[in-house]
């Protein structure tokens, strides 16, 4: 079986690549788009219409490139952010400034799915430390019960990546493009029904093997 790392292992292979190696993150970025973007086009997925629904923080900002991806591609993309353009990480931020420059709709967040073929989920990341509740359990409970085939960027929002058990609400993916390395959580019979088809995306990300979680 492949490795899998610990929530704690994945940040500090994040860390350690980033800042003692010296790969940028928005390089990192652009690698797990690339990935999961060419998952998108190869797999099994009806893409007439998908939806990228994205988080303001990085797990976001991979959607938005993946967005962008499929836009060059000549794919229908539309984007829904769950907070304001202005609230974005610093990566998502640029992401966005990108999908301006081709014209890409984004749009808020709405529980609205109906005319969607394909549901790109990049709402949350692995660092999710509490339940999903309110406005945002509304829009992935909407995920669930859409018709439309779901994809998770990194990690199923609402799923633990340590444990596989659901925070709150939690989406059930088709199909999850897991970045740099699988996660504990995804392996065991809990996770499993939320990640669906695992896919492992080798974005040059590299653990510091001095470190111990």
């Amino acid at each position: 079986m492949a490795r899998t790392v610990s929530i704690a292992q994945a940040r500090q292979g994040d860390s350690h690549t980033i800042q003692e190696i010296g790969i940028p993150s928005l390089v990192l970025m652009e690698r797990a788009a690339l990935g999961a973007t060419g998952r998108l086009l190869n797999g099994n997925f009806d893409l007439t219409n998908v939806l990228i629904f994205a988080g303001t923080g990085n797990n976001g900002g991979d959607g938005l490139a993946i967005a962008r991806m499929l836009h060059v591609r000549d794919v229908k993309v539309t984007v829904m952010l769950t907070g304001a353009e202005d609230h974005t990480s610093t990566e998502t931020a640029q992401q966005l400034k990108i999908l301006h420059y081709y014209k890409i709709p984004v749009m808020p967040a709405s529980t609205d799915l109906a005319d969607y073929t394909t549901i790109v989920d990049a709402i949350f990341g692995i660092g999710l430390d509490r339940p999903v509740e309110g406005k945002f359990a509304d829009w992935i409970d909407a995920i669930n019960a859409s018709s439309a085939r779901v994809f998770s960027v990194d990690v199923p929002s609402g799923l633990n990546a340590d444990t596989g058990e659901p925070q709150g609400a939690t989406v059930k993916a088709t199909a999850t493009s897991s970045f740099a390395y699988a996660k504990k959580g995804f392996v065991t019979e809990s996770g499993k029904q939320y990640t669906g088809q695992l896919f492992v995306e080798d974005i040059g990300v590299y653990l510091d093997d001095h470190y111990e979680a």
